[in-house]
């Protein structure tokens, strides 16, 4: 007896989806090319079924742009491509883990700093500078990537910063004295802005934490199933 041969219907009944879908990814190289019959109709195998079930695995770890990237090379019989698109989205978590590490590192920084008084009122830029010990040159660069945003007194057009701003350049300086390069301090101030309150802003970061876990663990699961489509079908091995 031959191998068994499935219909289209059937194919797309094993994942839950539509035939047309099945006929999309037939033409994106997500699953592998067919024969056909002499009357012209697609034959599918098990392989078929087996590239299906991978396919729907690796979204769930990397997303359906880097799934038709992967296994459209794996088809095409470019391992190597392959690999590397793997190896990019498995970088990404990594960026983004050391990412996490550092905006926390920095923010135990600004907690574990002595406070610095800060007065109820709003301050020109002379004033602030002289407070925070940098010049006021600094502080205008500062605005100018975004960092501090002082509002415009009416009439004169001076900078005028609020209680708010004042904190952030305490923070930027603080962290820039540390050696903290800006796209962190704009991390740290992105948090304190947003969440308002230190202990919120650990929170979000262990959050994000434990959503970085969950996606490395989905991306592991992902690897192995399709380590184990290419081992079934002899495209595992390294050229």
């Amino acid at each position: 007896m031959g191998e068994r041969r499935w219909r289209l219907v059937d194919v797309a009944a094993s994942a839950g989806i539509s035939t047309q879908q099945v006929r999309n990814y037939l033409a994106d190289g997500v699953l592998p090319p067919t024969d056909r019959t002499p009357s012209g109709y697609r034959m599918f195998t098990a392989r078929h079924v087996r590239a299906l079930a991978v396919a729907r695995r690796m979204a769930e770890g990397h997303g359906w742009s880097r799934t038709r990237e992967v296994l459209a090379a794996v088809h095409r019989g470019e391992l190597p491509t392959a690999l590397a698109a793997l190896d990019a989205g498995h970088a990404e978590l990594d960026r983004e883990r050391a990412e996490i590490a550092r905006v926390l590192g920095a923010f135990e920084t600004v907690l574990g700093s002595p406070a610095t008084a800060v007065p109820r009122r709003d301050a020109r830029i002379g004033v602030v500078a002289a407070q925070v010990g940098v010049r006021t040159s600094q502080l205008r660069l500062w605005e100018q990537r975004g960092l501090l945003r002082p509002h415009r007194q009416r009439g004169t057009g001076y900078r005028v910063y609020d209680v708010a701003e004042w904190r952030a350049a305490q923070v930027v300086a603080l962290l820039r004295r540390g050696g903290y390069p800006f796209d962190i301090i704009t991390a740290v101030l992105d948090e304190l802005r947003s969440t308002g309150r230190p202990d919120r802003v650990r929170a979000e970061l262990a959050r994000r934490e434990q959503d970085l876990h969950r996606r490395s663990v989905c991306r592991l699961r992902a690897s192995a199933a399709l380590y184990g489509y290419l081992a079934e079908t002899g495209a595992a091995e390294a050229p």
